[in-house]
């Protein structure tokens, strides 16, 4: 979860390792976990029948976010209608509920537990990317080898990598060997 957007980390759900893309949803367990860890669903457990069309769909929005967002820096527009698709089936109401700190927050709750009920949410991010995220904040990491997405809050926005402790390490550490290497 580096990409600081709930959009740029569904795309984060397949990396390159090595030289291999990896896809880190093998099964609809997969996808619900994700979408547990990023605080969509609850706990629940998902039939059977409804884990399998719960991955085709989650990957087949992922593939179109990722369609539209390389699209979109690219400055053209790409076609909305499958997206919202997915965001007609997504019905959710307002609650208001306490947070941790006992502190009032008003959320949305999915009216249904469906797999277009829990993929709702990361399609609604998507859609808010696309229409007031800012374009030049979007960005991908500068390792060469890393395809990951990320959102740049910093106060600078000269952000470059995925993560610091991970891919601009690496670098680092590999550009500090050819210039010792070289001397």
């Amino acid at each position: 979860m580096v990409g600081d957007h709930l959009a740029l980390d569904l795309l984060n759900t397949e990396m390159r390792v090595g030289n291999e893309a990896v896809d880190l949803w093998r099964s609809g367990e997969d996808v619900h976990a994700w979408l547990e860890r990023c605080g969509l669903v609850a706990s629940v457990s998902i039939a059977a029948a409804e884990k399998q069309t719960l991955l085709v769909q989650a990957r087949e929005l992922r593939t179109l976010a990722r369609q539209l967002i390389e699209q979109w820096k690219n400055g053209q527009m790409g076609d909305v209608r499958p997206l919202n698709k997915f965001l007609d089936g997504y019905t959710s109401a307002p609650q208001v509920t306490a947070d941790d700190t006992g502190k009032l927050v008003l959320t949305r709750v999915a009216k249904a537990d469906t797999v277009v009920s829990a993929l709702g949410p990361v399609a609604e991010a998507i859609a808010q990317l696309l229409t007031e995220g800012e374009l030049d904040l979007v960005k991908t990491c500068a390792h060469p080898e890393c395809i990951l997405w990320f959102y740049d809050r910093t106060k600078s926005h000269k952000r470059r990598w995925c993560s610091m402790a991970s891919c601009g390490n690496r670098y680092k550490a590999a550009q500090f060997r050819k210039k010792v290497g070289t001397n």
